[in-house]
């Protein structure tokens, strides 16, 4: 769009605003467009900023991405936090709030429990001790270089001339915010480590579903990997070494044989037969599961689905004949962006001033995260390793038990400042496991109060505490991996780069400028003694802590393999059958990695090569796996009693429909209804509230720890019983091990899953209301006819997949609990998207809570090592976080068309494409 159709839409927008606001909707007063506008970013011209060597040229895109260019490292790095600041500083101003528990001091008393469980976890204490400890001087220096870039922008801009949201919130308090510090941007891949920590949920819903599920039926809940059909990153049998053309000969193999740590053991204390569990345990650990869902909201859910693509593919397989790597990873949606695009350019390329960079990075850290130099390219996925476990712990009021003997609590106080209101102390304690974080809430101090434990327990008295052990509590040094990557030019440096990445604990695929594709699996991914992490551990036995870390060199890798290229989609990185050490126990299941390894053959069988565009088809993909299983058996069954077809004319769509989930096919939006349904019917009306979406009520059996409950007739006494979970965290979420539950009782029709009614699976002595699995499909079938109708209309030619799947970008803070208007103003939206859930544009929707999206690919890119000005990126959003600015939301169309954007890199092209030049001078 030319610049003047763009300052003209503007124009219209805010003055638009500006009417409602002063007709009286808001606060009863109103803002002057030159508040909305004051925000807006100086981006031609020259500006001074203090502390540089030499000049600074900031050369910004149609899109307002900005490329920097500097002589030294550390200008490089004070002109990111200028421009940054300049673009985002209300996100990073909330994004050091959260990762220090200090929301409150923003937002109001609202966010008191969040904070005092941020602090219980305690964050930005590691993330100091990172910086005082562990981190290089190297990285200090350019972490102190920013922070004086974000500075220099403070002190000359405030209130609404940082961001409207100042504007909104100055009428709530007075609240301004403090100079940036090196240490708020170290803290922010804490946060990122908490959204991408594994399996503590799946922890913390296998023990609530005790109260209701025997240990075999919560088996069939969490089925095993299907390794001989969805394959794992790296054959763990694979110790092919190849030469590399940079002149490294390095060796790709998954770990050596010998002694380990642990296996996969399940004899754990705390997973004997669920039987022995106590009646309230789901209440405790319901507790704890709510208090989770709220920490952090701004980084959105953290279910199945959350993870990531990427794959690179050999010169041999492509149209260049160089690598091509593309990565989309998946976060939840906000508005702006988690990302921020940007280059990092020194002038001249040197040891003193090594970067030459382009990619995604964090608003609020400094360096590229994810992107390319002029060397190598590189991609990351989130690994799923087991790095958190729970501990129940028997405690007194300041003391723990510990192999027998009573132990100090480890305690700190913290004040909690409020605006608007008294501030609140409270007191952290922790045993040697970790924090304990029952304590931030009254159910929760009775955590695992009769939790499902072993006869040599210690007596349960009033209830076990709960403390949590995790990785990225213990300093590392992330930080320093961030620039170690961001300045490697060949596979070793690559590798000792990623040695350093320790949380969050991640798939990082590469490729390189002299052909060679690779992957490495980073991270501190623990040892236990005993144990397998899937149920909350005994904390009183010293035999279930941790024991060391999986040795680096023993992590699954692999360097040119023999099939030309390699996938990771959060599936298994190896075969856990056959590697020496235990990583998890609850990897997705391979659905999205299993697709991209197919569509990756089909292109390349009989001499095919895989362009630029395949890579990006391959992204948009939006076929559905399950589809594929059900739709040949819902279309043969038999819908009786069905007047004037009422249901057949839907069932109709689905007999020649493609599987692909298009935002305008109407038998996708019909197939995806009868699949939320089927899992209701066949799961969800069974979990046990703290599982169910809140809202949902259902009169089902009453239990205790022996199973139903009869009344005085001696029939099953029935209570009406409200789901508790947030929709968009609920079960059954709908992902890909639901796919792989499904499909094991698929051939099996009179399985006890396929019983529709709850009274009647719980009561075993009882026919009534028993149905087949195709009884159950037929009544799935109905009653999606039956929603959409409710939905989307009667006419079935008038559905559609968009209508139902719609994607909402909404402000993290403001936009949620601000007043109507001012979501009006920061929020945008909604699209109607393609794509779903496990499929390779991965837009998910949690089938337990709706049809919106709740997670996306946050970001698409796809490099070109032949020519990185050939690549092609995409942010959801756009560069800027100031509402109304051209560049708030200009990307997100053509995210959801599935367009990617031109990416240049080197100066010529990026000279070509600027629209504005900043000059910033000392």
């Amino acid at each position: 769009m030319p610049a003047k159709k763009k300052s003209r839409r503007t124009r219209l927008l805010v003055m638009g605003l500006v009417f409602l606001l002063v007709a009286g909707i808001g606060y009863g007063s109103y803002w002057s467009v030159d508040t909305v506008r004051a925000s807006f970013p100086q981006t031609t011209g020259t500006l001074k900023l203090d502390g540089l060597s030499s000049p600074v040229q900031v050369k910004r895109d149609s899109s307002g991405v900005p490329q920097i260019y500097a002589d030294t490292a550390e200008d490089l790095f004070r002109a990111q936090g200028f421009v940054q600041a300049q673009d985002r500083f209300y996100e990073m101003d909330v994004r050091r709030h959260m990762t220090s528990g200090r929301l409150s001091e923003m937002l109001g008393s609202s966010q008191v429990e969040t904070d005092a469980f941020l602090r219980t976890l305690g964050w930005r204490k590691t993330a100091q001790e990172e910086y005082d400890h562990q981190l290089s001087a190297t990285t200090k220096k350019y972490l102190q270089a920013y922070s004086d870039g974000v500075n220099a922008y403070l002190a000359n801009h405030s209130g609404s001339s940082l961001s409207v949201e100042y504007a909104a919130l100055k009428f709530k308090n007075d609240y301004k915010p403090e100079k940036w510090t090196p240490v708020d941007s170290v803290a922010w891949l804490k946060a990122m480590a908490w959204d991408l920590r594994g399996n503590m949920q799946d922890e913390i819903d296998r023990s609530l579903l005790t109260s209701r599920l025997s240990s075999q039926q919560i088996s069939d809940l969490y089925p095993d990997y299907p390794y001989s059909r969805n394959s794992p990153i790296v054959d763990s049998s694979s110790t092919t070494s190849t030469t590399s053309t940079t002149g490294t000969s390095t060796t790709g193999t998954t770990g050596a044989t010998g002694t380990t740590g642990t296996t996969a053991t399940t004899t754990s204390a705390t997973t004997t037969s669920a039987s022995t569990a106590a009646s309230n345990v789901e209440s405790q650990l319901s507790a704890l599961s709510n208090t989770l869902d709220e920490i952090p909201s701004l980084l959105g859910p953290s279910g199945s689905g959350i993870g990531s693509n990427s794959w690179v593919v050999s010169g041999q397989y492509t149209t260049t004949h160089k690598p091509m790597l593309a990565n989309d990873p998946h976060l939840a949606p906000q508005m702006p962006s988690l990302w921020y695009q940007m280059g990092l350019h020194c002038n001249t390329v040197s040891s003193a001033c090594p970067f030459d960079v382009a990619g995604y990075t964090f608003s609020g850290m400094p360096g590229v995260v994810i992107g390319h130099n002029q060397d190598i390219a590189w991609g990351m996925t989130n690994m799923g390793a087991d790095v958190t476990d729970l501990y129940l712990e028997k405690v007194t009021s300041d003391t723990y038990l510990y192999d027998g003997k009573q132990k100090k609590f480890t305690t700190r106080k913290e004040t909690i400042k409020v605006a608007g209101g008294p501030s609140h102390t409270i007191t952290v304690r922790s045993t040697n496991n970790g924090p304990v974080i029952s304590d931030r809430d009254s159910e929760l101090l009775k955590v695992g109060d009769k939790a499902p434990v072993s006869s040599s327990a210690p007596d349960r008295g009033n209830g076990y505490a709960v403390s949590l052990k995790w990785t990225a509590l213990t300093p590392s040094k992330t930080m320093d991996a961030v620039f170690e990557i961001d300045t490697s030019t060949n596979w070793t440096q690559f590798r000792a780069a990623a040695k350093d990445f320790a949380v969050p604990s991640q798939n990082l695929i590469y490729a390189d400028t002299q052909g060679n594709i690779g992957y490495q699996a980073p991270g501190q991914v623990p040892i236990r003694a005993q144990g397998d992490g899937r149920y909350p551990a005994p904390g009183w036995d010293s035999s279930y802590r941790w024991k060391k870390y999986i040795p680096y060199s023993q992590m699954p890798t692999e360097y040119n393999p023999k099939s030309g290229y390699i996938v990771t989609a959060n599936q298994a990185a190896v075969d856990q059958r056959k590697y020496p050490y235990l990583i998890t126990e609850d990897w997705e299941y391979g659905t999205r990695s299993q697709r991209i390894n197919n569509l990756i053959k089909s292109k390349i069988k009989d001499g095919g090569l895989i362009s630029m565009d395949d890579m990006q088809e391959m992204q948009n993909d939006s076929s559905s796996e399950i589809a594929k299983l059900l739709v040949p058996i819902l279309t043969k069954i038999t819908i009786k009693n069905d007047k004037n077809d009422y249901v057949r004319d839907a069932q109709k769509l689905l007999e020649t429909w493609d599987y692909n989930q298009d935002s305008d096919s109407a038998a996708a939006a019909y197939f995806n209804a009868v699949w939320r349904n089927t899992l209701k019917l066949a799961f969800g009306n069974k979990l046990p509230k703290e599982l169910r979406p809140e809202g949902q009520c259902l009169t089902v059996p009453a239990t205790d720890q022996s199973g139903p409950v009869d009344d005085l007739n001696g029939k099953s006494k029935l209570v009406r019983e409200c789901g508790e979970r947030a929709p968009d965290l609920a079960q059954p979420d709908g992902g890909d091990r639901w796919f792989e539950v499904v499909r094991s009782i698929l051939n099996d029709k009179t399985n006890e899953w396929w019983i529709s009614s709850p009274t009647a699976f719980y009561d075993k002595n009882s026919d009534k209301q028993r149905t087949t699995r195709d009884e159950l499909l037929a009544q799935a079938m109905k009653d999606a006819r039956y929603e959409l109708t409710a939905k989307l209309g009667k006419d079935i030619d008038t559905w559609s997949w968009g209508r139902l799947h719609k994607l909402q970008l909404t402000n993290q803070t403001l936009g949620i609990s601000g007043p109507s208007v001012v979501k009006w103003l920061l929020n945008r939206g909604p699209w109607q998207v393609s794509g779903g859930e496990a499929a390779v544009n991965a837009t998910g929707w949690n089938a337990a809570g709706g049809y919106d999206v709740v997670w996306v690919p946050s970001m698409r890119m796809v490099v070109s090592l032949a020519d990185f000005d050939k690549s092609r990126w995409i942010n959801l959003t756009g560069a800027s976080g100031h509402a109304y600015s051209a560049h708030y939301s200009d990307q997100t169309t053509k995210w959801a068309r599935g367009e990617l954007l031109p990416w240049v890199f080197s100066e010529k092209q990026v000279e070509a494409s600027t629209s504005d030049t900043l000059a910033l001078t000392p």
